[in-house]
């Protein structure tokens, strides 16, 4: 069921009532959060310039060998993002991007386009209209999706979480359905790409949505250092507001491969790499100085935005990820804030396919049911705007392209 409320300023003022009874001390509560986000806000700031890679960075060889190492992962989960490098083989991700660019100018998409679905998700985050094509079954996608290799990287990355706990087993890890998403193609010079640091899948809902107050339950407690990020308790259950651009599936990261070269600089991702950030998000909204009616700026159906205005503090930590090359892939945990450079002052297009990583689970084999059919149709995945522009694609993947691993992870039984 999609979460919604009549009344949102009542709502979010009543919520506020009950989280403040609950947490007479929320403001002292909050001051202890501030004090730890300052001190890992100074030791990215740090890093960052002492030359230092601030997001972890590993090699796909060492998650296929099963040789990372205990400190790289405590600090991927401290920073809660990593950039795996040669996911795929350097060669296979250029064939793929000359594969899409090919597939986007013989079906006239560019065309196609300017009388697309609005996707109004970012709101006020977004600084002008985004190039992230609508594009979800090409072969490159689909072969990305159902790799050996990403496979792999995915269920390590969902291996991270805790995936059993109070007392229940929340999804499985070794599970990764497919969660069709689009592609990005950044010409040189663009300046339209701008998105503002922000967290996906939920806004208001964290605060009022009481399936997303029991994942954040020692926040709201005041208990803040027993919360961990990755512990899957409830993650599965949320509820959110029904919009064009929310994600239907659970999500454990983020991501994306890069088909391109892309640095600081070339309009790539930056990231607040603290995992555990939302804690310091979700108490600032319940002090004095926030309008009762008011959560910092957060709006139902959207991305939840973080503003200089209410989280400066944070703002400084604020880092583009490192170079990446054609086959590596960058992913940041769902909560993580994270943003896009305003301007691409590089000289190559950059591109990139958007694949996170999931896990089984009831929420997920629902949506599933609903995707497996566009698929083999060619439309739209549900949770997007429904342009259905690949339909009569020339190049686009159908069923026949399936491996049994795709299949399985699309949710069609086994030939």
């Amino acid at each position: 069921m999609p979460f919604h409320v009549e009344n949102l300023p009542e709502a979010i003022r009543e919520a506020k009532r009950m989280l403040r009874g609950d947490l007479p001390a929320y403001a002292a509560v909050f001051k202890e959060i501030e004090a730890e986000m300052r001190q890992k806000v100074a030791q990215i700031v740090q890093e960052r310039e002492a030359g230092e890679t601030v997001v972890p960075v590993l090699h796909y060889s060492e998650i296929a060998a099963g040789s990372v190492s205990t400190a790289m992962i405590a600090k991927i989960k401290d920073r809660g993002a990593c950039v795996i490098r040669e996911t795929f083989p350097p060669d296979q991700a250029r064939a793929w991007d000359d594969e899409l660019g090919q597939y986007v100018e013989v079906n006239n998409l560019d065309a196609k386009l300017a009388n697309a679905a609005e996707d109004k998700y970012f709101g006020t985050v977004a600084s002008a209209k985004p190039q992230i094509y609508g594009v979800y079954w090409s072969r490159p996608q689909v072969m990305a999706r159902q790799s050996e290799s990403l496979t792999r990287v995915r269920t390590f990355l969902n291996g991270l979480w805790q995936a059993e706990s109070e007392g229940r087993r929340h999804f499985d890890p070794n599970e990764v359905p497919v969660y069709a998403d689009r592609i990005r193609r950044r010409p040189p010079g663009a300046a339209s790409l701008g998105i503002s640091p922000h967290v996906d899948g939920g806004s208001v809902e964290r605060w009022l949505e009481p399936n997303f107050r029991n994942v954040y339950r020692h926040v709201f407690s005041g208990e803040w250092r027993k919360y961990d990020p990755f512990d899957a308790a409830w993650r599965t259950e949320v509820q959110e507001y029904p919009s064009p651009a929310m994600c239907s599936m659970f999500r454990t990261f983020q991501g994306w491969t890069a088909l391109t070269p892309q640095g600081k600089g070339d309009g790539t991702l930056q990231l607040i790499p603290i995992s555990n950030a939302l804690a310091y998000v979700l108490l600032r909204a319940l002090q004095d100085d926030v309008p009762d009616t008011e959560l910092c700026g957060a709006l139902p159906g959207r991305a939840l935005s973080v503003e200089k205005e209410w989280h400066g503090l944070l703002f400084d930590a604020l880092t583009s990820i490192p170079l990446m090359q054609p086959g590596d892939s960058v992913f940041w945990h769902s909560d993580v804030i994270h943003a896009v450079e305003n301007e691409h002052r590089g000289s190559v297009y950059s591109n990139v396919m958007y694949i996170g990583a999931t896990v089984g689970c009831a929420k997920n084999s629902a949506y599933l049911a609903r995707e497996a059919p566009a698929f083999l149709a060619g439309r739209t995945p549900p949770d997007f705007a429904p342009d259905d522009f690949e339909v009569d694609f020339t190049g686009r993947a159908t069923e026949a392209d399936l491996t049994p691993l795709g299949r399985s992870q699309m949710g069609l039984p086994p030939l």
